[in-house]
């Protein structure tokens, strides 16, 4: 079993993969290295694993056997714990050009043991202007041996300077028997249940295994899901637009409360906070204090990060409810996402006509650009509500 092998539905990437990891090694060995290039592009729609492949390329890049799964290489990269793998993952709602620049200075030293120094940068899309800017200079003028592994869900989504430099590895949605075979065989989720999950999330393995796995997932899918129909007046539309609102914020709490307190606490720490001796508070003072409101904007941009992709797993769950109610008004033999809610869908598609179920999509797809725009929460989806209500508005 090599470290390919847990790249799902990737058969095509995966080969293309080894055989630049292939011509790693042979580059190592004094010899062409033809295939092998210093900066890749992982990109692919969400749940597809851009990550998982960058990972696993690291992996083949820095063993000896080119990606065994099995060696201390291959393991130290699979836990994080490599010392020439960086792993960039954005906390917030952009990557600045200041830890731009830095993630640069680092990515120019040379690699500890000799092999490569890899930067896996997930989620490279969000990075600003000034910061795309300065990892082109990077990517251009590279280290021998440092090896640039960006992440973006469309090779439009980085700057057109960046991207023709890059050599693009395209992943592909992977199918519902694939992931439900993952998840049957590898997390030990019953079969009917790990199709069940692998149909409901469309090809997304990372949601798929927590909706196997998890319960509160499945009840706030459900809840997203019974939405349609509680849609009877404008009071319910703004009602369920403010549910909506507060499980993300809810769900933004959950995740960032405790590691909030913990970066915090570890930051006083390091300027003093608590020390005993003479002077040593006053690092807190004079420059603990910019830090640390450093440390909460960061904080404050995670957490709405969150808020907003909690936000927009709801809406991707919606849109995916509405495509399966348009597929059964058309009597379509397709896969639904929604199997689960059959009564649900046919009440709707009987309801209502097709022309009627594309502006209900359209009016959440239009939410999602709002969402991105930074319209606030509420006032975006409660307009998304009314226009699910009556469409034709």
């Amino acid at each position: 079993m090599t470290v390919f092998d847990d790249l799902v539905g990737q058969e095509q990437a995966a080969a293309v993969l080894r055989r630049a990891a292939a011509a790693g090694a042979e580059a190592l060995a004094g010899g062409r290295g033809a295939g092998m290039t210093h900066a890749w592009l992982f990109t692919g729609p969400p749940g597809s694993g851009r990550s998982e492949a960058a990972q696993a390329f690291a992996a083949a890049l820095l063993c000896p056997d080119q990606g065994c799964g099995h060696c201390d290489m291959c393991h130290q990269v699979a836990v994080g714990s490599h010392p020439d793998v960086e792993t960039v993952r954005p906390q917030g709602l952009s990557y600045s050009v200041k830890q731009t620049r830095e993630l640069v200075l680092r990515a120019s030293g040379a690699p500890t043991l000799g092999r490569w120094r890899v930067i896996l940068f997930e989620d490279a899309d969000r990075s600003t202007e000034a910061a795309a800017n300065a990892l082109l200079k990077a990517i251009e003028e590279p280290p021998p041996r440092t090896v640039w592994l960006l992440c973006s869900p469309s090779p439009d989504d980085m700057v057109i300077t960046i991207r023709s430099r890059c050599r693009v590895v395209t992943l592909r949605t992977p199918s519902t028997a694939a992931i439900a075979h993952v998840l049957a065989t590898r997390d030990d989720v019953p079969v009917e249940m790990a199709e069940f999950a692998a149909r409901a999330t469309q090809g997304h393995v990372g949601r798929a295994r927590r909706l196997a796995l998890d319960d509160e997932v499945r009840r706030r899918r459900g809840a997203v899901l019974s939405l349609p129909r509680t849609l009877t007046g404008v009071g319910e539309c703004v009602d369920a637009a403010e549910r909506l609102v507060k499980t993300s914020s809810e769900d933004a709490d959950e995740a960032t409360t405790h590691l909030n307190e913990s970066e915090t606490t570890e930051l006083r720490k390091i300027y003093g906070e608590g020390s005993s001796g003479k002077g040593l508070n006053k690092g807190l003072v004079r420059g603990g204090a910019g830090a640390i409101k450093d440390l909460e904007d960061r904080q404050k941009s995670r957490a709405t990060r969150i808020k907003r992709d909690s936000l927009d797993v709801a809406l991707l769950d919606l849109v995916a409810f509405y495509r399966d109610v348009l597929a059964v008004q058309f009597g379509a033999e397709v896969e639904l996402s929604a199997e689960d809610r059959r009564a649900d869908l046919t009440a709707l598609a009987r309801s209502s006509p097709p022309e009627d179920t594309l502006r209900r999509i359209d009016a959440i797809m239009l939410c999602r650009e709002r969402l991105a725009a930074n319209v606030n929460p509420q006032i975006a989806i409660e307009a998304m509500t009314l226009s699910l209500w009556r469409p034709r508005l």
